[in-house]
């Protein structure tokens, strides 16, 4: 971890903020069983009616269910909604 990567978090955590207030940080949050909004993504890597996978800085994001779409797509933010059955993340290994 970086010295200024290193000292936000020693700041947030100083400060009792939630992790959201470090910049350039994925957020995914499940809305009901029916959106996931995933923020500071790095692009979809597939996309189906049963499966959408999506890159963010760590990893991958994989979440499953039916009928999914992509509801709203903008440089950073996206909202996928269908029926959500689960989300997954998968850690990139580290070298």
């Amino acid at each position: 971890m970086s010295k200024g990567r290193s000292f936000l978090y020693r700041l947030t955590d100083a400060a009792q903020l939630h992790d959201e207030a470090i910049p350039h940080q994925p957020l995914v949050e499940i809305m009901n069983d029916q959106r996931v909004l995933i923020e500071n993504h790095q692009g979809v890597v597939e996309y189906g009616t049963n499966q959408i996978r999506v890159n963010v800085r760590f990893g991958t994001v994989t979440v499953c269910g039916c009928d999914l779409e992509l509801a709203r797509m903008m440089k950073g933010q996206l909202i996928v909604a269908g029926r959500i059955d689960s989300v997954h993340l998968h850690r990139r290994q580290r070298k």
